[in-house]
């Protein structure tokens, strides 16, 4: 009697399993055909794009946009792309060590649990969302007025690192998270303390997943314009100092956007800026790959 009760349960169930199997192919079928259709349109959007950027813009080329000095005749990107170059690297300088330093505290000195830790990391995704013209408000506030800075690299600098501060952290803090515990283990048994476990053990691994916030941290720097016109300023011109004002290249082409007389010259900043960011990346990359081969 039981063999029979259980043989009519078995066919039972195989009768219910049997029209799912086709429901799931067809649900299996749809997704895939979704994905397929969103990494496409994803594609084509970003060839759209790029294209329409280096078709306006490279017919616009000329020596004059890279002259040393800017006028209202050249509209010369080159005082712009010298100060992009060194707002990123500035910015890096303040932001990297400040933001690698307080993942490695949350992860490696702190008990997993700690409400101070959860403090610090819903404010840090809570900074990550605010908005650029909210932190230029605030950079202006403090920077340039309250501290006496003025409309400077170093205004700009500073409200750019507390920027891309948040974005550092928190991809700091999960790439070290993903290291295995049985590293820092291995480490700790061999005699080593935790602050050269950390050094030599944990970060390493943790390099590449690093590298790509701050490859993320570059793009927002590169591109922000709205926080930088209330800090660092508009003028075109190499600066001699931290305290001068300076024009980005995000910046360069909002102002001959808005003025309307140079808009070929908008394209071709656009196409120099889009090789910067494309250039750095692959730098980033190759970098990550040799840490990793390390």
């Amino acid at each position: 009697m039981e063999q029979k009760t259980n043989s009519a349960a078995a066919s039972k169930n195989a009768a219910a399993e049997a029209p799912k199997k086709p429901h799931r192919k067809v649900s299996s079928a749809i997704l895939g055909a979704l994905v397929r259709i969103a990494a496409v349109a994803t594609a084509a959007t970003l060839v759209i794009i790029v294209g329409y950027i280096l078709v306006m813009g490279i017919p616009a080329f000329n020596p004059d946009l890279f002259a040393l000095e800017y006028n209202s005749q050249n509209v010369s990107m080159l005082p712009s792309l010298v100060n992009t170059l060194l707002a990123v690297a500035l910015t890096l300088v303040i932001a990297v060590p400040l933001g690698v330093m307080a993942a490695v505290f949350l992860v490696e000195y702190t008990t997993r649990g700690n409400k101070f830790v959860k403090v610090v990391r819903i404010t840090a995704e809570t900074l990550a969302g605010i908005p650029s013209i909210v932190y230029g408000l605030f950079g202006m506030l403090f920077f340039v007025t309250f501290l006496g800075w003025g409309l400077s690299l170093l205004s700009g600098c500073l409200t750019l690192a507390i920027m891309v501060l948040p974005t550092i952290m928190r991809t700091t803090e999960e790439a070290l998270r993903a290291v295995p515990d049985s590293y820092r283990e291995g480490s700790f048994g061999l005699g080593a303390g935790r602050l050269r476990t950390v050094l030599s053990v944990v970060l390493p691994p943790a390099m590449p997943g690093i590298l790509g916030g701050i490859i993320l941290s570059i793009g927002r720097i590169v591109g922000e314009s709205a926080a930088l016109i209330f800090t660092a300023g508009t003028v075109a011109a190499i600066p001699g100092g931290i305290f001068d004002s300076v024009r980005t290249m995000s910046v360069h082409m909002y102002v001959l956007s808005c003025e309307g007389l140079h808009i070929d010259a908008t394209y071709a900043t656009a196409v120099v800026l889009l090789i910067i960011v494309v250039a750095i990346n692959a730098l980033a990359s190759f970098a990550a790959k040799r840490l990793t081969k390390v």
